[in-house]
């Protein structure tokens, strides 16, 4: 199979998959990208493991059925952020070399292209496909909270871990991250007509102000630390003094060290009132630890990047501030490459896009790179 004549199969795979909603929290959508997918990974003999969820979707495990304990394991997550209704308004389109839609990008153009590099790889008589172990979550976008601890129990024992968010806009693959955290302040005050009798009230969004000062005062871009209250509720009327308020914050961090300061830092802004009589609760936590990039991540981006120059792409590393599913197996020591999936931009918006001739470039470096690391492991 010359996967670059499988462009229009492949394109017809991810208009079905993009024409379908799976926000993170639409299961009856995410399961069925699950059971668009599973035929195909059936075909190539791979066994079905469903991780039921109540909430979110069901989470895939998929093993060769000739080889449970594969060495590669592959990540790829089947939820995105858009709301259920947006398929419909703004379906799958082609303009100009570019396919359009919700969650194109990010990612389902990678779960078409995990797809078809293993299926390339047994079309051409390869057994490096039967290496490989799938994780299909379906809660990334909003953390991986259930999907997480499967992650890490699935990559005990693995040589490799392959995360196919999606390469960034100049084609490099993702070598850092950083960690990131969420959290929650919920401030309880008491209520008071604001004309009447204001000094009876205890005002929440007054407590609230107040943290949300401290805790933007903790922002240090230089060393990599980034807090961000980024929404915030509360109030009933504007004649009111607000009984509650509600903060959810943004933590990025460089460090692992970092991901435990800012934990104490934090409690320690919550701990107390500025405003005498409210009560402040908070929760969250540092979700993802950061993605550093070791030896280990070094060398093997550079059988990456090898492989990549055998396919004549030039292809570069580079570091970002999002978080991924590789923050899990990195931190446990497993040799970890991200952005592997194929080119494209403006994910989570209305304008985004995939570069359609990445779609099938993208697929076969991922089926040369699963090749030569089996080789590698072999050696």
């Amino acid at each position: 199979m010359d996967v670059h004549f499988k462009e229009k199969e492949m394109l017809g795979l991810l208009e079905n998959l993009v024409n379908i909603d799976s926000g993170s929290y639409y299961k009856v959508g995410v399961d069925q990208i699950g059971k668009v997918l599973l035929p195909y990974f059936i075909e190539l003999g791979f066994d079905v493991q469903r991780v039921k969820q109540n909430e979110v979707g069901d989470h895939l495990i998929l093993r060769h059925s000739e080889k449970q304990r594969s060495s590669i394991l592959i990540v790829a997550h089947m939820d995105t952020v858009f709301e259920e209704g947006t398929a419909m308004a703004r379906p799958f389109s082609i303009k100009d070399g570019r396919a359009y839609g919700p969650g194109v990008i990010d990612m389902k153009a990678s779960l078409v292209s995990v797809i078809y590099a293993l299926r390339y790889l047994k079309d051409i008589g390869s057994v490096a496909y039967k290496d490989v172990q799938v994780i299909l979550n379906s809660d990334e976008e909003t953390g991986s909270l259930t999907s997480r601890p499967i992650i890490e129990k699935e990559a005990i024992g693995k040589s490799y871990a392959l995360i196919m968010e999606p390469a960034r806009r100049d084609g490099s693959v993702v070598t850092e991250r950083r960690g990131s955290g969420r959290f929650t302040i919920e401030v309880h005050g008491k209520a008071a007509h604001s004309g009447i009798e204001p000094e009876k009230g205890r005002s929440a969004i007054e407590e609230l102000a107040h943290k949300i000062v401290k805790l933007h005062e903790l922002n240090d871009h230089e060393q990599g630390i980034s807090v961000n209250v980024g929404i915030i509720e509360g109030g009933d009327a504007v004649n009111t003094v607000s009984a509650m308020a509600v903060g959810h914050i943004d933590v990025r961090v460089a460090t692992l060290q970092q991901a435990e300061e800012m934990e104490h830092k934090i409690e320690k802004v919550c701990a107390s009132s500025d405003v005498s009589g409210t009560e402040i609760e908070l929760t969250g936590d540092m979700r993802r630890p950061p993605m550093l990039k070791n030896k280990k991540i070094e060398e093997l981006f550079q059988i990456v990047r090898n492989v990549a120059l055998e396919l004549g792409i030039d292809l570069k590393d580079t570091k970002t501030g999002g978080g991924s599913d590789a923050s899990f197996t990195s931190a446990m020591g497993i040799p970890t490459i991200d952005g592997l999936g194929p080119i494209g931009g403006h994910a989570h918006s209305e304008k985004e896009y995939l570069v359609i001739s990445s779609l099938t470039e993208r697929t076969l470096l991922l089926a040369k790179v699963i090749e030569r690391l089996m080789s590698e492991k072999n050696n």
